[in-house]
């Protein structure tokens, strides 16, 4: 990316939705434009975990307002990305769809590590640079991650399901604190945490951070009643618990410091807090100003540029870890994309999106075989399913979805799948799979000379692969695994032709 771009981040909060704006320059981003809405979809949850009506509609309301801001952006400038409470609900894929439309923009759903990554990313790039180990905490609305990292590297990450906005509904529904309703939540905060103990000891770290949330409101309420600023002690939340206990119920509390969108979540963030700082033996706790949305910035940059994209290292060690074919799999995956590419210089469509397009696809054929070690007959099936539920740093839930899906259809039957058919990239994509797979069936590398993948005009449903003469001739098995194929698509809104020139 060039310097001077603009770039916007989304974070789409169980509590609150923010959206930063920043300039590209030599590397950093400098802030231009920071809005923040309390939006409390967490709130909004069931007990079934779906969104109510009044939670998603506050959601698009709030997207509208962010979309609007964001008009006259390129997709390859912006990111918005959804964490816990869309991550649960059930439901979300209709939130989601809606919210596409109204920002303009897609939005993903990121995993707990993978928020987590991000988030260490956000809190690193705005700490000045030194060798200190260190532990980041974020407390959101309905969830905690830690991290364990040094200099720009995250080496230990995780994401809890214990949040200020679920604890609060949960152990003070009716806004009241009591000594009672503290203890209990405390308690169940530690025990939902208590794994951390050894993966987060206190031999393990130098020194804390916390990001964003309810360190940053502890923070700036101690700071505004004579504390050092940006820190926070044992001392400081003694003090802030006992003004809790003493104003008795949220109506009654009053904070210098504190903005009222806080009041509601005070008392399970705090209660989440204490058992940190219990749990790790944290002495205190520097209130830190990078943050998740800072780190999707970072990463959109990285994510621009191949050599330093993240996802391309996950792909490259899930293939090791699962021990596949690399020749086989750099084979079918070029195949796939000079395809894609014969399509794609038809289409018009610009090179940014064509090469952003190929290089996913690149992906699935890379990563076609990654169930082989499980299955041979149905490694297509044990593929799909090791990426939906792979630990994949860089991807969101719905790209380790699209992958799957790629990788369960690029062989066997077509109505397997899950994914609407009125996606006509996703069909390219998968056809120029298949196609390359069929080309690659004797696992060395095939006579494409001659061969041209067309999408008629008239007919956008219609594809057509032209050989040249003599071809089936001489390649057989070729030729009939690809008039399968064309039988294949017939059972679908697409359809294959064979031409022989």
């Amino acid at each position: 990316m060039q310097n001077g771009t603009l770039l916007a981040a989304l974070d789409l909060g169980s509590n609150s939705f923010r959206l930063e704006i920043g300039r590209l320059d030599h590397g950093q981003i400098h802030r231009t434009e920071y809005l923040k809405e309390t939006v409390r979809q967490g709130n909004g949850l069931d007990e079934n975990r779906n969104l109510s009506p009044e939670a998603m509609q506050r959601g698009w309301d709030c997207l509208a307002r962010f979309g609007e801001r964001l008009a006259g952006f390129e997709r390859h400038q912006v990111r918005a990305v959804a964490t816990q409470t869309l991550r649960e609900a059930r439901n979300r894929d209709a939130f989601l769809a809606k919210a596409h439309e109204i920002l303009g923009f897609p939005i993903d759903v990121i995993p707990g590590r993978e928020e987590a990554r991000l988030i260490y990313q956000g809190v690193a790039r705005l700490l000045p640079q030194s060798q200190e180990r260190r532990l980041v905490v974020d407390i959101g609305g309905r969830s905690t991650e830690m991290i364990l990292g040094q200099g720009y590297d995250a080496t230990v990450m995780e994401s809890f399901r214990v949040g200020s906005v679920a604890w609060s509904m949960k152990y003070f529904p009716q806004g009241q604190f009591t000594r009672d309703a503290f203890r209990i939540a405390e308690i169940a905060a530690k025990a939902v945490l208590d794994e951390a103990l050894n993966a987060y000891r206190r031999d393990t770290w130098d020194v804390a951070y916390g990001s964003s949330g309810t360190v940053g409101a502890v923070a700036d309420i101690l700071h505004a009643a004579g504390w050092q600023q940006n820190l926070i002690n044992r001392e400081g939340l003694d003090w802030i618990s006992e003004r809790l206990l003493k104003a008795q119920t949220v109506d009654k509390l009053r904070f210098e410091g504190m903005k009222d969108d806080r009041k509601l979540v005070i008392g399970g963030g705090i209660s989440v807090l204490r058992a940190v700082f219990d749990l790790l033996g944290i002495e205190e706790m520097h209130a830190a100003d990078g943050a998740l949305r800072h780190g999707v910035l970072y990463d959109l940059v990285a994510r621009g540029q191949e050599d330093t994209d993240l996802r391309a290292v996950s792909v490259q060690r899930m293939a090791s870890r699962f021990d596949v074919d690399t020749l086989q799999a750099q084979r079918v995956a070029h195949h796939a994309c000079a395809l894609f590419s014969q399509l794609q210089l038809q289409s018009g469509m610009s090179v940014a999106e064509s090469a952003r397009l190929q290089r996913k696809l690149n992906w699935a054929g890379y990563l076609h075989e990654i169930g082989c070690q499980i299955s041979h007959s149905y490694y297509h099936k044990h593929g799909a399913y090791i990426l939906d539920h792979a630990d994949a740093p860089g991807f969101a839930l719905s790209e380790l979805h699209r992958l799957s899906q790629l990788v369960l259809g690029h062989r066997g039957k077509l109505r397997k799948l899950e994914l609407d058919f009125a996606d006509g990239v996703f069909v390219q994509q998968l056809l120029c799979l298949r196609l390359a797979t069929i080309l690659s069936h004797a696992r060395r590398d095939p006579d494409t000379t001659g061969l041209q993948l067309t999408q008629d005009p008239a007919q956008p449903s219609q594809f057509l692969l032209s050989t040249r003469a003599g071809w089936s001739q001489s390649y057989p098995q070729s030729a009939h695994l690809l008039r399968e194929e064309v039988v294949a698509w017939q059972k679908t809104p697409w359809s294959l032709l064979l031409s022989e020139t």
